[in-house]
Protein backbone atom coordinates (compact mmCIF):
# COMPACT_ATOMS: atom_id res chain seq x y z
CA UNK A 1 0.00 0.00 0.00
CA UNK A 2 1.33 3.43 -0.93
CA UNK A 3 1.30 6.60 1.13
CA UNK A 4 -0.97 8.23 -1.47
CA UNK A 5 -3.48 5.41 -1.04
CA UNK A 6 -3.43 5.99 2.72
CA UNK A 7 -4.25 9.67 2.19
CA UNK A 8 -7.14 8.77 -0.15
CA UNK A 9 -8.55 6.27 2.35
CA UNK A 10 -8.41 8.82 5.18
CA UNK A 11 -10.05 11.43 2.96
CA UNK A 12 -12.89 9.04 2.11
CA UNK A 13 -13.42 8.36 5.81
CA UNK A 14 -13.33 12.07 6.62
CA UNK A 15 -15.89 13.14 4.03
CA UNK A 16 -17.85 9.85 3.74
CA UNK A 17 -18.41 10.74 0.10
CA UNK A 18 -16.27 9.78 -2.92
CA UNK A 19 -16.79 13.02 -4.85
CA UNK A 20 -15.96 15.26 -1.86
CA UNK A 21 -12.93 13.16 -0.95
CA UNK A 22 -11.64 13.30 -4.54
CA UNK A 23 -12.11 17.07 -4.65
CA UNK A 24 -10.21 17.45 -1.38
CA UNK A 25 -7.35 15.31 -2.74
CA UNK A 26 -7.31 17.20 -6.07
CA UNK A 27 -7.88 14.06 -8.14
CA UNK A 28 -10.76 12.72 -10.19
CA UNK A 29 -13.31 10.45 -8.54
CA UNK A 30 -12.38 7.48 -10.79
CA UNK A 31 -8.72 7.86 -9.80
CA UNK A 32 -9.59 7.86 -6.11
CA UNK A 33 -11.94 4.87 -6.47
CA UNK A 34 -9.33 2.93 -8.42
CA UNK A 35 -6.64 3.51 -5.78
CA UNK A 36 -9.02 2.41 -3.02
CA UNK A 37 -9.86 -0.73 -4.95
CA UNK A 38 -6.16 -1.51 -5.46
CA UNK A 39 -5.48 -1.09 -1.73
CA UNK A 40 -8.40 -3.37 -0.83
CA UNK A 41 -7.28 -6.01 -3.34
CA UNK A 42 -3.70 -5.90 -2.07
CA UNK A 43 -4.81 -6.50 1.53
CA UNK A 44 -7.69 -8.80 0.66
CA UNK A 45 -10.21 -6.85 2.77
CA UNK A 46 -13.03 -4.38 2.33
CA UNK A 47 -12.22 -1.05 3.96
CA UNK A 48 -15.59 0.60 3.30
CA UNK A 49 -19.15 -0.68 3.17
CA UNK A 50 -20.36 0.80 -0.11
CA UNK A 51 -23.94 -0.37 0.46
CA UNK A 52 -24.48 2.25 3.16
CA UNK A 53 -25.23 5.93 2.63
CA UNK A 54 -23.39 7.86 3.79
CA UNK A 55 -20.38 5.64 3.25
CA UNK A 56 -19.06 3.96 6.41
CA UNK A 57 -15.95 1.85 7.11
CA UNK A 58 -16.18 -1.83 7.88
CA UNK A 59 -15.16 -2.97 11.36
CA UNK A 60 -11.68 -3.95 10.14
CA UNK A 61 -11.57 -0.87 7.91
CA UNK A 62 -12.05 1.38 10.93
CA UNK A 63 -8.94 -0.12 12.55
CA UNK A 64 -6.93 0.32 9.36
CA UNK A 65 -8.08 3.93 8.97
CA UNK A 66 -7.07 4.75 12.54
CA UNK A 67 -3.59 3.41 11.84
CA UNK A 68 -3.45 5.27 8.51
CA UNK A 69 -4.17 8.53 10.31
CA UNK A 70 -1.26 7.87 12.67
CA UNK A 71 1.11 7.17 9.78
CA UNK A 72 0.08 10.37 7.98
CA UNK A 73 0.52 12.32 11.21
CA UNK A 74 4.02 10.95 11.71
CA UNK A 75 5.01 11.90 8.16
CA UNK A 76 3.74 15.41 8.84
CA UNK A 77 5.96 15.53 11.93
CA UNK A 78 8.95 14.51 9.80
CA UNK A 79 8.23 17.31 7.35
CA UNK A 80 7.90 19.80 10.19
CA UNK A 81 11.27 18.72 11.63
CA UNK A 82 12.92 19.23 8.23
CA UNK A 83 11.33 22.69 7.81
CA UNK A 84 12.47 23.79 11.27
CA UNK A 85 16.02 22.57 10.59
CA UNK A 86 16.01 24.71 7.46
CA UNK A 87 14.83 27.66 9.51
CA UNK A 88 11.56 27.89 7.62
CA UNK A 89 8.10 27.75 9.16
CA UNK A 90 5.76 26.59 6.43
CA UNK A 91 2.70 24.48 5.75
CA UNK A 92 -1.07 24.72 5.88
CA UNK A 93 -3.09 25.24 9.05
CA UNK A 94 -6.85 24.66 9.01
CA UNK A 95 -8.62 26.63 11.72
CA UNK A 96 -12.23 26.56 12.89
CA UNK A 97 -13.43 29.62 14.80
CA UNK A 98 -16.81 30.41 16.33
CA UNK A 99 -18.78 33.31 14.76
CA UNK A 100 -18.97 35.31 18.01
CA UNK A 101 -15.17 35.43 18.15
CA UNK A 102 -14.09 35.64 14.50
CA UNK A 103 -14.91 39.31 13.67
CA UNK A 104 -13.14 40.59 16.78
CA UNK A 105 -10.11 38.32 17.15
CA UNK A 106 -9.04 37.58 13.56
CA UNK A 107 -8.40 41.21 12.53
CA UNK A 108 -6.06 41.60 15.51
CA UNK A 109 -3.45 39.09 14.37
CA UNK A 110 -4.02 37.92 10.77
CA UNK A 111 -2.08 40.69 9.05
CA UNK A 112 0.94 40.50 11.34
CA UNK A 113 0.94 36.70 11.14
CA UNK A 114 0.95 36.59 7.33
CA UNK A 115 3.76 39.15 7.23
CA UNK A 116 5.93 37.20 9.66
CA UNK A 117 5.14 33.77 8.22
CA UNK A 118 4.62 34.15 4.46
CA UNK A 119 5.10 30.43 3.84
CA UNK A 120 2.17 29.44 6.05
CA UNK A 121 -1.26 29.09 4.47
CA UNK A 122 -4.17 29.67 6.85
CA UNK A 123 -7.52 28.10 5.94
CA UNK A 124 -10.10 29.60 8.32
CA UNK A 125 -13.78 28.64 8.63
CA UNK A 126 -16.49 30.05 10.89
CA UNK A 127 -18.12 27.06 12.57
CA UNK A 128 -20.22 26.30 15.63
CA UNK A 129 -18.57 24.69 18.64
CA UNK A 130 -20.13 21.29 17.95
CA UNK A 131 -18.89 21.33 14.36
CA UNK A 132 -15.38 22.34 15.41
CA UNK A 133 -15.18 19.43 17.87
CA UNK A 134 -16.49 16.97 15.25
CA UNK A 135 -14.06 18.29 12.62
CA UNK A 136 -11.14 17.99 15.04
CA UNK A 137 -12.07 14.37 15.73
CA UNK A 138 -12.26 13.59 11.99
CA UNK A 139 -9.11 15.45 11.06
CA UNK A 140 -10.88 18.07 8.92
CA UNK A 141 -9.25 20.94 10.82
CA UNK A 142 -6.04 21.27 12.82
CA UNK A 143 -7.23 23.56 15.61
CA UNK A 144 -10.19 25.50 16.90
CA UNK A 145 -10.54 28.95 18.42
CA UNK A 146 -13.54 28.90 20.72
CA UNK A 147 -14.93 29.32 24.20
CA UNK A 148 -14.14 26.79 26.92
CA UNK A 149 -14.17 24.79 29.15
CA UNK A 150 -15.82 22.03 27.12
CA UNK A 151 -14.74 18.87 28.98
CA UNK A 152 -14.71 16.84 25.76
CA UNK A 153 -12.85 13.52 25.91
CA UNK A 154 -9.89 13.35 23.55
CA UNK A 155 -9.79 17.13 23.17
CA UNK A 156 -7.10 19.40 24.61
CA UNK A 157 -7.73 23.02 25.60
CA UNK A 158 -5.09 25.74 25.82
CA UNK A 159 -6.63 28.89 27.38
CA UNK A 160 -5.53 32.14 25.74
CA UNK A 161 -7.34 34.92 27.61
CA UNK A 162 -10.50 35.87 29.47
CA UNK A 163 -13.00 38.27 27.92
CA UNK A 164 -15.31 40.28 30.14
CA UNK A 165 -19.02 40.05 29.34
CA UNK A 166 -20.86 43.37 29.40
CA UNK A 167 -24.39 44.61 28.80
CA UNK A 168 -25.27 46.87 25.88
CA UNK A 169 -28.38 48.86 26.76
CA UNK A 170 -30.67 50.95 24.57
CA UNK A 171 -30.90 54.63 25.43
CA UNK A 172 -34.55 54.20 26.41
CA UNK A 173 -33.90 51.27 28.74
CA UNK A 174 -34.19 51.81 32.50
CA UNK A 175 -30.73 50.30 33.02
CA UNK A 176 -29.19 53.36 31.35
CA UNK A 177 -29.38 55.05 34.73
CA UNK A 178 -27.34 52.35 36.47
CA UNK A 179 -23.57 52.24 36.71
CA UNK A 180 -23.32 48.50 37.36
CA UNK A 181 -25.73 45.63 36.77
CA UNK A 182 -26.47 42.31 38.38
CA UNK A 183 -27.41 39.44 36.07
CA UNK A 184 -30.79 39.19 37.78
CA UNK A 185 -31.50 42.83 36.81
CA UNK A 186 -31.98 41.82 33.17
CA UNK A 187 -35.56 41.33 32.04
CA UNK A 188 -35.74 38.30 29.68
CA UNK A 189 -38.52 40.06 27.78
CA UNK A 190 -36.06 42.80 26.83
CA UNK A 191 -33.09 40.55 26.11
CA UNK A 192 -31.90 39.94 22.54
CA UNK A 193 -30.17 36.59 22.06
CA UNK A 194 -28.45 34.65 19.32
CA UNK A 195 -30.08 31.64 17.71
CA UNK A 196 -29.80 28.19 19.28
CA UNK A 197 -26.52 26.37 18.69
CA UNK A 198 -24.20 29.22 19.66
CA UNK A 199 -22.18 28.68 22.82
CA UNK A 200 -22.38 32.43 23.53
CA UNK A 201 -26.17 32.16 23.73
CA UNK A 202 -25.77 29.28 26.18
CA UNK A 203 -23.44 31.34 28.33
CA UNK A 204 -25.90 34.23 28.50
CA UNK A 205 -28.72 31.85 29.44
CA UNK A 206 -26.47 30.56 32.21
CA UNK A 207 -25.37 34.01 33.34
CA UNK A 208 -28.93 35.37 33.52
CA UNK A 209 -30.35 32.06 34.82
CA UNK A 210 -32.97 32.04 32.07
CA UNK A 211 -33.34 28.26 32.20
CA UNK A 212 -34.00 28.31 35.94
CA UNK A 213 -36.80 30.80 35.51
CA UNK A 214 -38.84 28.15 33.73
CA UNK A 215 -42.14 28.75 32.03
CA UNK A 216 -42.59 30.37 28.67
CA UNK A 217 -39.75 32.39 27.20
CA UNK A 218 -41.23 35.69 26.13
CA UNK A 219 -38.09 37.34 24.84
CA UNK A 220 -37.62 37.65 21.09
CA UNK A 221 -35.20 35.20 19.52
CA UNK A 222 -33.59 36.77 16.49
CA UNK A 223 -32.35 34.07 14.12
CA UNK A 224 -28.84 35.42 13.60
CA UNK A 225 -25.32 34.36 14.43
CA UNK A 226 -24.14 37.97 14.53
CA UNK A 227 -23.56 39.89 17.73
CA UNK A 228 -23.34 43.08 15.68
CA UNK A 229 -26.87 42.51 14.41
CA UNK A 230 -28.14 42.15 17.96
CA UNK A 231 -26.43 45.38 18.96
CA UNK A 232 -28.21 47.19 16.14
CA UNK A 233 -31.51 45.63 17.14
CA UNK A 234 -31.04 47.05 20.64
CA UNK A 235 -30.37 50.50 19.17
CA UNK A 236 -33.46 50.49 16.96
CA UNK A 237 -35.93 48.37 18.92
CA UNK A 238 -35.09 49.03 22.55
CA UNK A 239 -33.92 46.32 24.95
CA UNK A 240 -30.57 44.91 25.98
CA UNK A 241 -27.99 42.37 24.81
CA UNK A 242 -24.69 40.99 26.10
CA UNK A 243 -21.38 41.69 24.37
CA UNK A 244 -17.91 40.19 24.74
CA UNK A 245 -15.16 42.67 25.56
CA UNK A 246 -13.39 42.59 22.19
CA UNK A 247 -16.62 43.72 20.51
CA UNK A 248 -16.16 47.16 22.09
CA UNK A 249 -12.96 47.94 20.18
CA UNK A 250 -14.56 49.75 17.22
CA UNK A 251 -17.42 51.41 19.07
CA UNK A 252 -18.02 55.15 18.98
CA UNK A 253 -18.04 57.26 22.14
CA UNK A 254 -21.83 57.36 22.00
CA UNK A 255 -22.08 53.57 21.73
CA UNK A 256 -19.64 53.07 24.59
CA UNK A 257 -21.91 55.20 26.77
CA UNK A 258 -24.53 52.44 26.37
CA UNK A 259 -22.23 49.76 27.80
CA UNK A 260 -22.79 48.68 31.40
CA UNK A 261 -20.46 46.45 33.43
CA UNK A 262 -21.72 43.78 35.78
CA UNK A 263 -20.81 44.04 39.44
CA UNK A 264 -17.61 42.27 40.48
CA UNK A 265 -16.59 39.59 40.07
CA UNK A 266 -17.24 40.41 36.42
CA UNK A 267 -18.44 37.47 34.30
CA UNK A 268 -15.86 36.22 31.81
CA UNK A 269 -15.69 33.91 28.84
CA UNK A 270 -12.56 31.77 28.46
CA UNK A 271 -11.15 31.83 24.93
CA UNK A 272 -8.88 28.91 24.03
CA UNK A 273 -7.03 27.08 21.32
CA UNK A 274 -8.54 23.62 21.10
CA UNK A 275 -6.91 20.62 19.42
CA UNK A 276 -7.29 16.86 19.18
CA UNK A 277 -5.22 14.99 21.77
CA UNK A 278 -3.10 13.49 18.95
CA UNK A 279 -2.64 16.82 17.21
CA UNK A 280 0.27 17.53 14.92
CA UNK A 281 1.58 20.81 13.45
CA UNK A 282 2.64 21.80 16.95
CA UNK A 283 5.04 24.50 15.74
CA UNK A 284 2.41 26.19 13.55
CA UNK A 285 -0.06 26.18 16.43
CA UNK A 286 2.61 27.55 18.77
CA UNK A 287 3.30 30.53 16.50
CA UNK A 288 -0.45 31.22 16.13
CA UNK A 289 -0.70 31.15 19.92
CA UNK A 290 2.18 33.60 20.21
CA UNK A 291 0.79 36.04 17.62
CA UNK A 292 -2.65 36.06 19.21
CA UNK A 293 -1.24 36.90 22.61
CA UNK A 294 0.89 39.70 21.15
CA UNK A 295 -2.15 41.23 19.46
CA UNK A 296 -4.73 41.00 22.27
CA UNK A 297 -5.23 44.27 24.22
CA UNK A 298 -3.42 44.47 27.57
CA UNK A 299 -6.69 44.95 29.46
CA UNK A 300 -7.96 41.61 28.13
CA UNK A 301 -4.69 39.84 28.95
CA UNK A 302 -4.93 41.12 32.53
CA UNK A 303 -8.41 39.66 33.11
CA UNK A 304 -8.58 36.85 35.66
CA UNK A 305 -10.59 33.65 35.60
CA UNK A 306 -12.44 34.37 38.83
CA UNK A 307 -15.92 34.02 37.30
CA UNK A 308 -15.91 32.08 34.04
CA UNK A 309 -19.46 31.56 32.81
CA UNK A 310 -19.94 27.87 31.93
CA UNK A 311 -20.65 26.81 28.35
CA UNK A 312 -23.87 24.80 28.27
CA UNK A 313 -23.64 22.06 25.63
Amino acid sequence: MTFVQLKYIVAIDTFRHFALAAENCFVSQPTLSMQLQKAEEEMGVRIFDRSKQPLIPTELGAELIEQARKIIAEVAVLNEIVSLRKGVISGELKIGIIPTLAPYLLPLFIQSFTQKYPHVKLVISELTTDTIIADLRHGKIDMGLLVTPLQESGIKEFPLFYEELMAFVSKENAHQKKTYLLPRDIDPNKLWLLEEGHCFRSQIENLCELKKAGGEKNYIQYESGSIETLRRMVDTNNGITILPELALADMTKSQLSQVRHFKKPAPMREVSIVVHRDYIKKKLIDVIHKEIMISVPDKVKENKNQYVVPVLT
